[in-house]
Parts: C-alpha cells; structure tokens; sequence
C-alpha cells in the first residue's frame, strides 16, 4: 500500500471546509486539536483521517506485506500523524519540498512501487491512497504487470481518470468502519466550561449557608465495567464484520473469513487468551451485536444485527 499523505490530507480538509480551505488557513502550520481555542486547529481535528479504516481495508484483500507513507513529516499538521503511523508499522518516507510546497511524492512513489514490483514477485495487489491523475501511469503499469490495482481517495478530490484506471476504487468516506467523530467547538466548550463552573460556584455557595446536613441518598450497586481485552476485541470483531459484510453479495459472511479479518488487522488476536474454547464460541457470546445462521455443512455465517 501507497500513501499520498499530503494528498489525502489537505483533500479531506478542503472536501469538509470548502475547496482552497488548507491553502487559505494555512493549516499545514497547525496541529489538530478539538481542545484549541484556534479555530484551524478544531477545523483539522474535526478533517482527521482515520488511518485504520483504510489500513483494515487493504487488509481485506489480503495480508499487507508492506506500507509506505510519503509526506514532508516536518510540517506541523503531517506530524501529528507519526505515532499513529508508527503503531501500525507504516513506512515513513520523508519528503521536503524542493520548490514551494510541492514535495514530489507522486514521483518517488511510482519509482518505488515499481521498483518494489519487480523484486517482489509475490506481491498480488496494489493499494494507491490518492486522488491525482498523476497516478494513472502507475495504476496502469501496476495492471499491465499482472497485479490487481485498489484505489482509495476522498470524494471530490478524486480524478476520474484515476478511478477508472484502477480494478476497483474506494472513496474514503464510505470506507467499513468509519465513524465521523463530533468535535465540540471552542465557544461551546467554553461555555459548557463556564456553565459548569457557576452551577459548581452555587452549590457551594447553597452548601455554607445550610446547617443541617442533607440526607444521604442509597447508592445503587455499580456493575463491574468489562475487561478492556474483551472491549477492544468486540470492536475488533465488528470492524472486521463490517469488511466483510461490504464485499458480501448478501448481508452474511461466514465466521472463517471474519476472523481471518481480524487477525489480519490484529495479529496478536486469540479467542482463547480471551477465555473461549473456539471462535464459533467467542462469536455467539456476542449475540447482542450479531446474528448467527449454520449451514448444512456445519459453516457457521454471522451479520451484524
């Protein structure tokens, strides 16, 4: 897989605040962050790309042998994104800018992949994580190698050109998975924080002039909260459920192909560390989230409800 990270960054931020928007707020200066009182850095937080929805939907094609991000890491905005990258073992190819804000990538991109085509024969299929025209060369080289092309890019920044050259083409915002977040914005936040601080004030100010304590009222018993292993691993299941399910031609997929999602996406994933004798049995203890159908050949298929 191909990252254009630059690309799919400021196309993300202009497809949500309007074309020109990254160039106009010159948001490669800034970091998003939802708790700013910088209008650009919430605007940023708010275009954040969610990396795992498109790592988790190469992974269906197969297993990712490997992944390059190409990007100037310097700028404020890019930097953000290392931890993330790094976590997920993403190549960081460092890109400065030769003149202006151009950085190339559509360049050294195509070289390497080609050039990581012909030494790796094994390789089956391409990812290209972009949206310029440039790529259609690369796209149709890639097919003429006899490699299977995936396109991912943001809609409305994405050429045609570019969709039609690849064997299929997914637009980022309907990526399996994906959860916009709501960011709170800095006057809203502001002032849930100054309406928090005045009902604080009053009670307080209730609570000096009273000489008789209030009564106490019955705590309810509180439930103990899940492990977090068992959390993430319920997350896991629908997130790769959710894959699945969209390359399905009806609303099932068999448990097999789910859990081979799964632990493409998290290696270290085992039902049994987690308590279960089987998968089959870690997938109907979660019977609040998913519905389950056997066969007659005993193949178990699931959906989510």
């Amino acid at each position: 897989m191909y990252i254009d990270f630059d690309n799919v960054v400021i196309s993300r931020y202009d497809n949500l605040h309007g074309d020109g928007a990254w160039r106009k707020d010159e948001a490669r200066h800034h970091r998003p962050d939802p708790t700013s009182a910088d209008p650009v850095d919430v605007k940023l937080a708010q275009a954040e790309v969610d990396l795992g929805a498109i790592i988790d939907y190469a992974a269906s094609f197969g297993v990712v042998a490997m992944t390059r991000a190409y990007a100037d890491w310097s700028v404020p905005a890019n930097a953000a994104y290392k931890k993330a990258l790094v976590d997920r073992a993403v190549d960081l190819v460092q890109l400065f800018a030769a003149a202006g804000t151009k950085n190339g990538a559509d360049i050294r991109l195509a070289v390497d992949a080609v050039e990581d085509l012909s030494n790796h024969r094994d390789i089956t299929h391409v990812t290209l994580v972009a949206g310029d025209s440039d790529y259609v060369p690369l796209a149709q080289r890639c097919k003429r190698l006899g490699r299977f092309v995936v396109g991912i890019g943001v809609a409305g920044s994405t050429s045609r050109a570019l969709v039609n050259a690849c064997d299929e083409f997914q637009s980022y915002e309907a990526l399996p998975g994906l959860s916009p977040q709501r960011v709170q914005p800095p006057a809203e936040a502001a002032e849930k924080a100054t309406a928090t601080t005045r009902k604080s004030s009053a009670k307080k100010a209730a609570a000096k002039k009273t000489t008789t304590p209030e009564p106490v009222e019955p705590v309810a018993p509180v439930e103990a909260a899940e492990p977090v292993e068992q959390t993430d691993a319920t997350a896991l299941l629908v997130r790769a459920a959710r894959v699945g399910l969209q390359k399905s031609d009806d609303e099932w997929v068999h448990s097999s192909s789910v859990k081979s999602q799964m632990q493409r996406m998290a290696p270290e994933f085992k039902e049994k560390a987690l308590g279960y004798p089987s998968f089959r049995a870690f997938v109907e203890s979660r019977a609040d989230i998913l519905e389950t159908k056997q066969l007659e050949n005993g193949q178990l298929l699931v959906r989510l409800k």
